[in-house]
């Protein structure tokens, strides 16, 4: 090993860095303030880092969020607030359909199962986790010596902090950091728009532009029953951006592949993308088919189809990428070039030759992980809380550092807050829903299959559902206590039949999980780490790390694009929503709410309402803060257009965009058509920051 790292740093005398310093999605300990400085001119201080940095959320159901007032006010989107507002939409009132707003401190909704994490405090510990990795070990083995390590700092952390403690992989796992959060898990929900205005042109306009939403949720967090009093908060800008302003995005971007081998990339391209798409489609047309039995219906599926949809057309955009012969030829040489100059000797594996193994073996288990492991053969709410009492009163008998990364000592407290949520589960839903991915797995491994025989049991994937469903008690929550505290022998001793599926399924899925990590993780780490080893060696790391669902910093400029040789202007407006609305019909998707029909007159039709620019995002991002160079709310990140999906694998802005609800169009909204008097007041006089 002593050798390699000596040859990487005579390669890197000679070879220059891959890196692209345009790209965003920076970590925040490594935030270029100095080329900021020299290109807009602005001085972004570590105590204004600090502040942006503490004034962002994280969303643990897959999105970001800023704190808009001491009091705890909190922005994000709709689509990432929908969850909890439709679990709310119970009684007789569909908060989707009508939306939502407390006009009093008393009528906020607590959320049943939303966390938001604030990240307060960030450490490198990449000796720490590699204390225990010795040459000549194999991946599997280093790699479970890098879990156990990393499982027993973020216990040390939690019990001495008090804080959600994660050890975060970046560049492959070469570097490894301590992210420290403060969590929220008092959330409120306080204003939500009409689904209609929300998500304004529906599945046609999304990742479009231009578009017209008030795609805006607002939230309050809460500590020991009250507001939470924050020292730092996001102000809201006076008069918004321009053309031409210089913005910053601060969240949680989910996952991106621009680090990646073209084998990696040519395995999403072939085989998981692919299998990802035929699953989108086939479970759309379940739920609108189950949609179709009744008005209720339609309320239950409604954020599950809205999820599937988007998940839909992202991965058609990513599968695209992949498919530009540009982009893979660029890849392709990127990698030659690279391994070429890297010239490794005899006696020095290949850590491509090992990655491009690894993805031969992960082609081979794809099915059996995803439909065993990964539950896409069981797809239902019930079958995950059994899957999680199974597991976990089995693994916290355990040491914590042999334990499964999920039920390790510091994640505990968020996994029991989720699997004791009180949240609304449908069993009429969850029938349709688990019998048609027990067909699906039973097709696709076959009947024949040991796994399958053991989970049906000699029924039709409709019966084995069916009586799963309706005889299962693990809806009631107390039930769901009762079980975890009696630990594994009170879960063995279970004859509920949820959890009996479960059992049987557990040992296959275990070996296929045990398969997956030693064959395919553990080499896709070891040789990833390798290979980052040979790109940054010289530079240092002068790309950032790819994206995993932790706050990040991107920045860019307000900017329009030229599309087709027609001009695509930076902004729209809210005269804008009408006339685009009315060119269509006002027909759904494009059919504005009636609150909006109404309060026209009202309105300022120049008022902006959406506009893009040229900052770095990707999933995980929707709910981000768009901040000017005085960290103050300029506006929220909501989508980007349909040429941004290629950042997955690589950036270019030439026509790219991240798409953004204008902060004037926010207020314009509150104002006239909400009458949200009450937060729109708090909005507006919340004291500076000192």
């Amino acid at each position: 090993m002593k050798r390699y790292f000596l040859l990487c740093l005579l390669f890197f005398a000679f070879f220059p860095s891959f890196g692209h310093t345009e790209e965003g999605l920076w970590l925040y300990e490594n935030f270029p303030k100095d080329k900021i400085q020299s290109q807009y001119g602005a001085s972004l201080t570590q105590e204004w880092l600090d502040h942006l940095r503490l004034a962002s959320v994280r969303f643990n159901n897959g999105g970001s969020g800023s704190f808009v007032s001491p009091d705890g006010l909190t922005l994000t989107n709709h689509h990432v607030g929908a969850k909890c507002i439709q679990q709310l939409s119970t009684g007789g009132h569909d908060y989707m359909k009508t939306g939502f707003y407390a006009a009093t401190r008393a009528q906020e909704a607590p959320c049943p199962d939303l966390e938001l994490n604030q990240l307060v405090a960030m450490q490198d510990v990449t000796a720490q986790v590699n204390a225990r990795v010795s040459p000549g070990m194999s991946a599997p083995e280093a790699s479970q010596q890098q879990r156990a390590a990393m499982a027993e700092i973020e216990k040390n952390c939690a019990r001495t902090t008090g804080l959600r403690c994660d050890v975060i992989p970046f560049y492959s796992g070469e570097v490894f950091h301590l992210y420290q959060y403060k969590k929220y898990t008092d959330v409120r929900l306080v204003f939500a728009p009409e689904f209609e205005i929300a998500f304004f042109g529906g599945d046609a306009d999304n990742f479009t532009y231009p578009r017209y939403d008030l795609d805006i949720t607002f939230f309050r967090v809460y500590e020991n029953g009250q507001p939470a009093h924050l020292e730092n908060y996001l102000r809201w800008a006076k008069d918004g951006a321009k053309d031409g302003d210089l913005v910053l995005v601060s969240g949680n971007p989910g996952s991106t592949g621009r680090l990646r081998t073209v084998a990696q990339l040519e395995y999403a391209r072939d085989i998981d993308f692919p299998a990802r798409l035929a699953l989108y489609a086939r479970r759309i047309a379940l739920l609108k088919a189950f949609s179709g039995g009744s008005a209720e219906n339609a309320r239950i599926a409604k954020e599950d189809i809205f999820s599937l949809e988007n998940s839909q057309k992202a991965i058609t955009g990513y599968q695209n990428g992949l498919k530009d012969p540009q982009l893979m030829a660029r890849k392709i040489a990127e990698e030659q070039k690279l391994r070429a100059a890297a010239n490794l000797p005899p006696g020095i594996a290949d850590p491509w030759e090992a990655i491009a193994r690894a993805m031969l073996r992960q082609r081979q288990l794809y099915n059996r992980f995803w439909y065993l492991e990964r539950r896409r053969g069981f797809y239902a709410d019930l079958a995950t809380i059994a899957r999680d009492l199974l597991r976990a009163t089995e693994e916290k008998s355990k040491p914590n550092p042999q334990r499964m990364r999920e039920y390790r000592d510091s994640a505990l407290p968020s996994f029991e807050a989720n699997l004791f949520s009180p949240a609304p589960i449908y069993k009429s839903l969850e029938i349709v829903t688990l019998t048609d991915s027990l067909t699906e797995m039973q097709d696709l491994l076959g009947k024949d299959d040991p796994a399958v025989q053991a989970v049906l049991r000699g029924k039709t994937p409709e019966e084995a559902a069916r009586a799963a469903i309706t005889g299962t008690r693990l809806d009631d929550v107390a039930f769901r206590k009762q079980l975890y505290t009696g630990g594994p022998e009170a879960v063995a001793a279970s004859s509920d039949p949820m959890l009996a599926m479960m059992r049987a399924l557990d040992p296959e899925a275990r070996r296929v999980r045990r398969q997956y990590e030693d064959e395919v993780e553990s080499p896709e780490r070891m040789e990833g780490a390798r290979i980052v080893k040979l790109r940054f060696a010289r530079s240092g790391f002068t790309q950032p790390p790819d994206a995993t669902f932790t706050l990040r910093l991107s920045y860019g400029t307000v900017k329009g694009y030229v599309e087709k040789g027609k001009p695509v202007p930076p902004f729209t407006t809210i005269g804008g929503a009408y006339q685009h609305a009315a060119v269509r019909g006002n027909q759904p998707p494009y059919r504005l709410p009636e609150s909006w029909i109404k309060a026209k007159g009202k309105l300022k039709p120049s008022t902006p309402l959406n506009f893009v620019s040229t900052v770095d995002i990707i999933g995980g991002n929707s709910g981000s803060p768009i901040v000017n160079r005085n960290a103050e709310v300029v506006g929220v990140i909501f989508d980007g257009n349909i040429q941004s999906l290629v950042w997955n694998f690589a950036f270019d802005d030439a026509q790219a965009r991240a798409v953004s609800v204008d902060s004037r169009g926010i207020v314009e909204a509150l104002h006239s058509i909400y009458r949200a008097d009450r937060l729109l007041k708090e909005l507006r006089s919340s004291p500076p920051r000192k």
